[in-house]
């Protein structure tokens, strides 16, 4: 990815340009220190004179009132700020007609900035002081007062904290009077810009000791660059916060999101004194001291799926390189590429006004249809379709070019959802809420309607990242998420009443990706790839599930490197430097779950005998259990050594019913409460009686057979026999009670059990003979 930058060869301002701002994606104003506010139209590259400022303001800072808020437009006539060193700010018109003229600082007005839904304006000043004014300019409050001057200052993502400077610090303040301020020693010099985006929540600073870092909204430090030659003056976020621009003297750096630097330009213009991203995202225009502006493109993206290079050559251009046979293919639009995906065998290209879906089989003839109004700021694909996501919702399409669905709920934010917060199946839809992190909603995604009765997921965590799996039935559906300690968790989509299991299958995992082809999930953990062959395996058998891993040593890897897609056997990786490094994973286990989806346990068990792999066995262990194909399942145990539980195997095989038998696997599982209403569903009160005794439930052994009038004398025989073993006494009040009056005969009891088991084998008996009658019938 670079820039592919553009300047005029005569500057049109006659004095330094201070500030510039988009009104379009093909319209930007810029102001000078010439008294000039110029209009630069991009599509006729025509530059005219909106209005010549009065000779006593000089510019310093501008921003448009926002566009668009969550997702309706704004009526208001397009009105921007402009700050300047007589201490006012205007609020100017786009004809350059000035609306009003508002005192407000002492010395000169250094930034002023909109909030996310133009409700608020906040400026500082070189007085020290940092105040909030209503859309009409009216003064709400002065939020701060500091001694040095404030230099720049951005809103935070909900609009409900302020992010300034302060000499060398940053300072994070809530707009809540009572809440805690964040302040920390940013930079060596002079902090001069800052810029904090909504989408990733991150905050960027530049100062005058030469480096740009990015900080978490906590104030911890991620990344620091290099001290370069000049001092910083001018940095910004691109909408979708994926990456940023930094501008210097003369010079102009293109920057992924993690900090590394992806592109350096050296054009002729002076000090870059602010850099403005179009809304989307595709150029950015530099303000130069040299009296230039400067504009950039983003060219040479890159998209690679199997077999297939991808690479955005030209703003309308994409070239398609097939690297088996070195086939290429130039894919031409018509208007600027926005953003593209690829994946699943169909390219996704979202452009202004159109949406162009390729499959990879013909490069010749895409799928074409218009989008609404809003620029797409999010692609993601399943196998049968993908969803866009812009300012004004999110929609489903299929491949064929159908809308799908339309998923909503209340307080929704499309323009700050991002590939983290978001992940889609081939039937269903996951978002983190971003009101209440610690909530996932689940949508289904033909019908766009809530899970669970609208029940959302709630962890005890706030939830840093979220992703479904992408294989199997839709009422097996898993959701992985990692939450703000780092730690990993899995838990079902879609489950019938009860509370789903969220069970915890790692630590320290930064980052994590499904297969695209089977249930096989792997993770960043530590400073290793970890790869979970078979995650599942914690809801049957949870002691499995660290024999079901492979890792990878992650020497070969730089600081924590960053999961971009996990296809086929090879997982992509993003290192902290920008390098991309490769792994691959062993192509068994997707066989395996190949072979369990299909029940070719023949086939399965082979494989683990070809491939002589412990983590293999563990694998089919879990999945002929989950399954509840026992004799597999007996062979798959017993090659890992596990032979407690091929003895409670054949336990099960040996059991008079398949209702027992059934319980007994929900005991294997650890669904104690299952497998006693199992039992009791079925009217076996004797062995629900038992499965209590063989736990040790010894008051509700007793409490069961109480209420059913039976074996009463069972449980205080066991009672008994159980304490004896201890020498110790009887201590329990219910117990004391019933055995006085229940005599305890071990052979009376013996023969009950046999009679309650034959019984039992009887009835069964009686059942499989009347449903093979009625298939011969």
């Amino acid at each position: 990815m670079r820039l592919k930058t553009s300047l005029l060869q005569e500057p049109k301002h006659k004095e330094l340009v201070s500030c510039v701002g988009w009104t379009t994606a093909d319209e930007l104003y810029s102001c000078s220190e010439d008294h000039q506010i110029l209009r630069w139209n991009l599509l006729t590259s025509e530059t005219t004179l909106v209005v010549k400022l009065p000779d006593d303001i000089y510019p310093i800072d501008l921003h448009w009132f926002p566009k668009t808020v969550g997702c309706k437009k704004q009526n208001q006539t397009e009105i921007f700020v402009l700050t300047s060193t007589d201490g006012k700010f205007h609020l100017v018109s786009k004809t350059g007609r000035i609306e009003k003229n508002v005192e407000a600082h002492k010395g000169a007005v250094l930034a002023g900035r909109w909030n996310y839904d133009g409700t608020a304006l906040i400026t500082a000043g070189e007085d020290g002081q940092i105040k909030i004014w209503s859309k009409s300019g009216m003064l709400r409050s002065t939020l701060a007062s500091q001694g040095s001057p404030v230099y720049s200052v951005a809103w935070g993502p909900d609009s409900d904290r302020i992010l300034y400077t302060s000499g060398r610090q940053l300072v994070v303040k809530p707009l809540q009077p009572s809440a805690k301020v964040i302040q920390w020693k940013a930079h060596d010099g002079v902090v001069l810009k800052v810029d904090w985006n909504s989408v990733n929540d991150l905050i960027l600073s530049g100062g005058e000791d030469c480096k740009y870092k990015v900080w978490d909204s906590f104030g911890r430090l991620l990344y620091s660059s290099l001290s370069h030659d000049y001092p910083v003056t001018s940095l910004s976020w691109a909408p979708d916060g994926e990456v940023f621009s930094v501008g210097s003297f003369n010079t102009l750096r293109l920057c992924d999101k993690t900090g590394w630097s992806y592109a350096l330009e050296k054009p002729n213009t002076g000090s870059v004194f602010s850099v403005a991203w179009s809304a989307d995202g595709t150029q950015l225009a530099g303000a130069c001291g040299n009296g230039h502006v400067i504009f950039a493109h983003v060219v040479e993206q890159h998209w690679e799926w199997r077999n297939f290079v991808i690479t955005l050559t030209k703003r309308r251009t994409m070239q398609v390189r097939n690297v088996m046979n070195d086939a290429v293919d130039i894919l031409e639009f018509r208007d600027r590429v926005i953003k593209a995906s690829l994946a699943y065998g169909h390219l996704v290209v979202a452009t202004s006004l159109q949406c162009y879906v390729y499959n990879s089989r013909n490069w010749n003839t895409p799928l074409i249809f218009d989008l609404k109004e809003g620029t797409v700021s999010l692609i993601l694909q399943a196998e049968k379709h993908f969803l866009l996501v812009d300012g004004a919702g999110l929609y489903t399409f299929s491949y064929e070019g159908r809308l799908i669905s339309s998923p909503k709920f209340p307080g929704m934010r499309a323009d700050i959802l991002n590939a983290q917060g978001v992940s889609l199946s081939n039937d269903t839809i996951a978002i983190r809420d971003k009101s209440d992190e610690k909530v996932i909603l689940l949508f289904d995604a033909l019908t766009g309607k809530s899970l669970a009765d609208g029940k959302p997921l709630t962890h005890k965590l706030e939830v840093v990242e979220v992703a479904l799996d992408q294989c199997g039935p839709s009422n097996e559906r898993k959701i992985a998420l990692i939450d703000k300690n780092r730690d990993l968790y899995l838990t079902s989509v879609r489950h019938l009443g009860r509370e789903p299991k969220i069970c915890k299958i790692g630590s320290m995992v930064h980052s994590m990706a499904w297969n695209d082809a089977a249930n096989i999930l792997c993770g960043v953990q530590d400073n290793q790839l970890t790869v979970w062959y078979y995650p599942s395996a914690v809801f049957t058998d949870k002691d499995l599930l660290p024999k079901t891993l492979y890792m990878k040593d992650g020497s070969e890897f730089s600081r924590t490197p960053n999961i971009l897609s996990y296809v086929g056997t090879k997982v992509t990786l993003r290192q902290g430097d920008g390098s991309l490094v490769y792994s691959s994973v062993p192509p068994y286990p997707a066989l395996l779950h190949e072979y369990s989806t299909s029940a070719r346990w023949e086939d399965a068990l082979r494989l683990c005998r070809f491939a002589k792999d412990q983590s293999l066995w563990a694998c089919l262990a879990g999945m002929a259990m989950a399954n509840r194909e026992l004799t597999t399942a007996e062979m798959a145990y017993a090659s890992i050594g596990e032979l407690p539980r091929v003895q409670y195997i054949n336990f099960i095989k040996q059991q008079p019913s398949k209702e027992s038998s059934l319980a007994h696997m929900l005991m294997f599982s650890g669904q104690v409460q299952e497998a006693e209403a199992t039992l009791l569903q079925a009217g076996l009160i004797y062995q629900a009686v038992q499965v209590n005794i063989d736990l040790f439930n010894w008051e509700r052994a007793l409490e069961l057979a109480v209420k059913h009038k039976t074996h009463v004398d069972t449980v205080l025989a066991y009672r008994q026999k159980f304490l004896q073993k201890f020498g110790r006494k009887e201590t329990n009040k219910r117990f004391l009670q019933y055995a006085d009056g229940v005599e305890v005969d071990w052979e009376k009891i013996q023969a009950k059990i046999e009679m309650e088991l034959s019984k039992e084998r009887e009835k069964a008996a009686n059942a499989s003979v009347r449903s093979s009658m009625a298939v011969r019938r």
